[in-house]
């Protein structure tokens, strides 16, 4: 088994997505519960359940998720064509359904889900951001009044 438990994964996964739901660029957080969702499927650690649709319907028309199940935790991710053809839909979202309450520091979660899908930061180079205008100044390089004279 690796470092950390698939109990202790869940959790880490339910954190990220929880913070996911209210993070102005939520991006990263889907993207690190997403590798660590199909990391886990590739272990026999996850299972698919089944198709939900979906809360937010894009541009107003429905679509589907995929519905993951983790120890004692259920999650959803974008399914893929095959999971169409192979999983059942089970409908609307069960809205009763709560994951367990988890109390974990989003910085521990990440933390874990780095150490477990293996993901390194790439590295950022400060570079100095200049207008695609930039025209050099000439000020103090001109003669004044001009000497040179063009006949």
């Amino acid at each position: 088994m690796g470092k950390y438990t698939t109990k202790e994964l869940a959790q880490a996964i339910y954190t990220i997505n929880r913070h996911a739901k209210t993070a102005p660029k939520p991006q990263h957080l889907y993207y690190i519960k997403k590798e660590t969702i199909h990391k886990l499927l590739q272990e026999k650690k996850a299972k698919k359940v089944g198709l939900h649709f979906s809360d937010n319907p894009k541009y107003s028309n429905q679509h589907s998720t995929l519905l993951i199940q983790i120890d004692d935790y259920y999650f959803h991710i974008p399914p893929s064509r095959e999971d169409f053809k192979k999983l059942k839909h089970l409908g609307e979202l069960d809205r009763t359904y709560r994951n367990p309450q988890t109390k974990m520091a989003l910085s521990k979660a990440k933390k874990m889900v780095y150490q477990y899908i293996d993901w390194k930061p790439k590295k950022v180079t400060k570079t100095k951001k200049h207008s695609s205008y930039y025209i050099p100044s000439s000020l103090g390089k001109m003669e004044w009044p001009p000497t040179k004279r063009f006949y």
